[in-house]
This record gives structure tokens, C-alpha cells and sequence, in this order.
């Protein structure tokens, strides 16, 4: 008979583009026993995560929750209840995640047209305004923090121009969310989605997502029912925020840490968690510079959560990447799609954004580079 041993992986340092390291009482609340789904106490306690996840994406959205899924469970319920058959959508894409709405949208029917920038480049407003002009949309998607690229994308003027033209705004805060403001009623992001695991906090396996009023409008007003029941937000809402009609048994222990998570970024502020991402992501650029690597984004348009990072010429990628593993124990990625053996990406996100943290990657680069 095969034994099977205890589970005993090596610690490790999560400085890739997710998941991220998690505060140690978020670890903690995971073991809180399991209680019913319609449990009063338990009931309550979503309540108060919802609460939380509305100061996060700094929003008075009432339909505001997390979906059970990864990030992408969240790209692809908010596009499956915004989106019909024959619509027309706009997708701006410059980097991998572009990519995928791009794809998701156009397997639940879209018409869709895509505007396109070079991978570690920003939009400009005119672009979006010029495309809309040419072919209206119903749907206009962005990345916030294209995760690929560690591009920041500023929003409030291309929000400004999606809503003059009609159009509803998705915004993917996949990356952003947690680290850095997202501002979903300062701009008016009509529907916005992103993940546990990044900048928030807690482990992968639960997608926040917020739909304004105009999106909520838009579900109502469709002609056919959202063609995926799982994903469904109107059901799910039923459970969440109204009488609690039984949609499917979410985890509580993700629900547990999600909100522990969340109760972490209150007890921050996020001002303050902003402001130590951001100086957290410069302190590591300027220890880069030092190392003669070169960040692959120009700075105004750089993520602080997440820095893509030229290789040097010669250097084997993934070699480098393993012994960075296996020596320091400290996870790095690599680059994806176009920037796949170009670039490395290193996350800094929530509990693992610190100067410590940084100081010690810097060091086991150097002496993995240069001996």
C-alpha cells in the first residue's frame, strides 16, 4: 500500500505576478470551523465583507461581491451578464489580459473591435474617443493594471469619453485592486472585477466584482437570461443581498479570509496602503537601476504592484529564475505572450510589499548576476 507523507512544502517568497504572500491572520481565520450557508451569523458576516469590499473599490454600489472563482471568473461574469449576442464591443488591448477579453467577449457573441497599443504602453483618451466615433459600442473594456506588462492605465479621461459616447466601461483591477485606488464612482466604472490573491491579500479562488447602476440597468433590461446560470449576478445577488435564495454553497473558508483580508486594508487605511505600495515599487526601481536592469514601462505609466524588468543580455531566464527558487527561496515570473523570455515580472502586493521584502531580492539578484 503507498503511503502517503504529511504535506511539507519549502517556504517561499511570492514576488511573482500572483498569487501573493498572505498576512499570517488571514492564514489563521482559514481554520475557523465551516457553518451553514444561510447560517445567521454567517449571513452577517458577509454582510460586513461586502461593506469592506465597497471602501476598496471606493464605491456605494449595492451590488457589490465576490464571485466564486479565480480572477477570471470575475472578467468573464461580468461580460457574460453585460454582453448579448449581436452586441457591439470595444476591447483596448495591450498586453495578455486584453487578449482574453477579447476572447471571452467574443465566445458569448459580441461584435467585437479592438484597439491596440504595444505591450508596456498606455492608451490615450483620443484613441478610444476615435474608435467609438468610427463604430459605436455598447461595451467598452480596459485593463486598469495589465498584469502582463505592469503598465498602470490612467482612466478618468477615457471614462469621460465612454460615457459621452453611451457606452458602459469594464475595468479589470485584477492587479490594482487593494494597492492602489481604483476610484470605481469618482469615475464612473460602470462594472469592474478583479481577484483575491494580488494586491488584497488573500488566497486565489474568489473574484470581487462591482456593477453601478447603469450596468445593473443594462442586466435588466436584456432580452434573453444570461446564458451561463453559475455566473449569473442577479442570482447570485438574491443570495448575498436579498432573501438568500440558495445559488451554490460558497466556500466559507475563502469567504473567512477574504474578509480578514479586507479587515486588514481598514485597519491601514487606503491612503496609507497606497502610499506603501508606491514607495515599496520605487525603492525596488532605484535598487534595479542600480543593478543596471532596466524597467521595461516608462515611470508615469508604471504598476507599483507589479515591475516588468528587461533581462540582461546573456542571461538564460529561466535558469536565472530557478536558482533565484532554489537558492533564496524567493518566486519571480517570467513574461508572457509577446514579452515571454524578454522580461521578468516581480510583484510587490499587499502583505508582501515591504521594504525587507525588496531589500532581500535585490541582494539575491546581485549576487545571482554578478557573483
Amino acid at each position: 500500500m503507498t503511503e502517503y507523507q504529511d504535506l511539507n512544502l519549502s517556504p517561499r517568497w511570492l514576488h511573482g505576478p500572483g498569487p501573493s504572500d498572505c498576512h499570517p491572520r488571514v492564514l489563521r481565520v482559514m481554520a475557523t470551523p465551516s457553518i451553514g450557508y444561510t447560517d445567521p451569523e454567517f449571513l452577517q458576516m458577509l454582510s460586513e465583507e461586502q461593506e469592506l469590499l465597497r471602501e476598496v473599490f471606493q464605491t456605494q454600489n449595492p451590488l457589490t461581491l465576490p464571485v466564486s472563482g479565480t480572477g477570471t471568473s470575475g472578467m468573464e461574469a461580468c461580460i457574460a451578464n453585460l454582453v448579448e449576442p449581436g452586441d457591439n464591443v470595444l476591447v483596448c488591448v495591450c498586453g495578455y489580459f486584453g487578449e482574453r477579453l477579447v476572447d471571452i467577449a467574443t465566445r458569448y457573441g459580441a461584435n467585437v473591435a479592438r484597439i491596440d497599443q504595444p505591450w508596456g504602453a498606455a492608451f490615450e483618451a483620443q484613441q478610444v474617443a476615435d474608435a467609438l466615433k468610427q463604430r459605436p459600442a455598447k461595451l467598452v473594456a480596459i485593463v486598469h493594471a495589465e498584469t502582463s506588462t505592469g503598465v498602470l492605465q490612467p482612466l478618468a479621461e477615457i471614462a469621460q469619453v465612454v460615457h459621452n459616447a453611451g457606452a458602459l466601461l469594464l475595468v479589470d483591477a485584477v492587479t490594482s485592486l487593494g494597492g492602489i485606488a481604483v476610484e470605481v464612482d469618482k469615475h464612473g466604472i460602470d462594472a469592474c472585477y478583479s481577484c483575491s490573491q494580488k494586491c488584497v491579500g488573500a488566497p486565489s479562488g474568489l473574484a470581487p466584482v462591482t456593477l453601478g447602476p447603469r450596468a445593473v440597468e443594462a442586466i435588466q433590461q436584456r432580452k434573453a437570461r444570461v446564458s451561463s446560470f453559475y455566473l449569473d449576478l442577479a442570482l447570485i445577488d438574491r443570495y448575498w443581498r436579498g432573501d438568500h435564495v440558495y445559488h451554490h454553497t460558497v466556500s466559507t473558508a475563502m469567504n473567512y479570509a477574504l474578509r480578514e483580508a479586507l479587515r486588514l486594508i481598514h485597519e491601514e487605511g487606503l491612503e496609507a496602503r497606497f502610499a506603501r505600495h508606491r514607495a515599496n515599487a520605487e525603492y525596488l526601481w532605484q535598487g534595479l537601476e542600480a543593478l543596471d536592469l532596466t524597467p521595461h514601462v516608462p515611470q508615469p505609466y508604471r504598476l507599483p504592484s507589479l515591475t516588468t524588468v528587461r533581462l540582461p543580455d546573456g542571461v538564460d531566464d529561466a535558469a536565472l529564475r530557478k536558482r533565484l527558487l532554489n537558492e533564496y527561496n524567493i518566486e519571480i515570473g517570467g513574461g508572457l505572450g509577446t514579452l515571454k523570455g524578454k522580461v521578468w515580472r516581480i510583484g510587490l502586493m499587499g502583505y508582501a510589499s515591504s521594504r525587507e521584502r525588496v531589500t532581500m531580492l535585490l541582494g539575491a539578484l546581485d549576487k545571482l548576476l554578478h557573483g
